[in-house]
């Protein structure tokens, strides 16, 4: 359950006390050490997973997860035999969350070679990888749940990003055939789609209240989001209350790919704190 400060002058604020039983549950989190795996691995393990963090070195994946009695494994998910050495240390695996990426903006005709293939690496063949290790060990016990996490921008073409939309396009291929190879197998592949969510990535853009009005016109709930209302779709995806779902690629973004020619305007709102308010 998602709960909102509703003063209609006061900036939102968020808290959520969504839980869905995952005891007995072993959870693989890549990219959980920040940002959107943080807050679902967090989730996870406060629904009673057994929770891996996998992330690069710089990012203290043991110290971050200890810090929530979960365990943290050293990967780097541009690196085949570093994927398969963090699943090797693994007794079990129920759930995987292939949440990792990176972006780097640059202009279509600037982005350099290095640009594009390191995200390519993380973003798109990561995740690949990621899911072919854990569908081979899913697929011994005929059971199992994969989560990507995609994007808003598997979509559509936001300038200064071609190779995180490409890379973000290319996940629901993954997705799709996943879901269509392993169903046979009790495996379900869905993925989460967020839109613009304040994370390390994007603080950036939340810091610009300019930026925010404009952008914010287009998402008819008015404001950006926070990486627990992404990790709630996660957890509800990965749980047995999503069994009869599979191939989903489930939009979290406000209403934002719903709306063709911009929800909001001066006529009749403000745009007050981080968010645009009907008068």
């Amino acid at each position: 359950m998602e709960t909102f400060e509703n003063n209609p002058r006061t900036p939102l604020a968020y808290s959520s006390s969504m839980l869905i039983e995952f005891s007995g549950k072993t959870a693989v989190v890549t990219g959980g050490a920040n940002g959107i795996g943080l807050a679902t691995a967090r989730l996870l393990r406060s629904s009673g997973a057994n929770v891996w963090i996998f992330d690069l070195e710089k990012e203290k994946p043991e110290e971050v997860a200890a810090s929530f009695a979960a365990q943290g494994c050293v990967v780097d998910v541009a690196d085949r035999a570093s994927i398969e050495a963090g699943f090797q240390r693994l007794e079990a695996l129920d759930i995987l969350v292939a949440n990792a990426g990176t972006a780097k903006i640059s202009n279509l005709t600037d982005t350099a070679q290095s640009d594009w293939d390191r995200t390519i690496a993380v973003n798109l063949s990561g995740v690949f990888h990621s899911v072919q290790i854990a569908a081979r060990r899913m697929k011994e016990r005929r059971s199992g749940n994969i989560v990507l996490t995609a994007s808003t921008n598997s979509f559509d073409g936001e300038g200064d990003l071609s190779a995180y939309n490409a890379s973000k396009a290319g996940l629901l291929g993954i997705l799709h055939t996943a879901a269509n190879e392993l169903g046979p197998y009790q495996i379900r592949v869905n993925a989460v789609c967020p839109g613009l969510i304040r994370t390390r990535l994007t603080n950036s853009s939340f810091e610009n209240a300019r930026l925010l009005k404009e952008y914010f016109r287009q998402i008819p709930l008015g404001r950006g989001g926070v990486p627990e209302e992404v990790a709630n779709t996660i957890s509800f995806l990965a749980s047995d209350a999503a069994a009869y779902i599979t191939g989903a690629a489930v939009l979290v973004d406000g209403g934002q790919m719903a709306s063709k020619f911009g929800t909001w305007s001066e006529e009749r709102a403000d745009f007050f704190g981080d968010r645009w308010w009907l008068r």
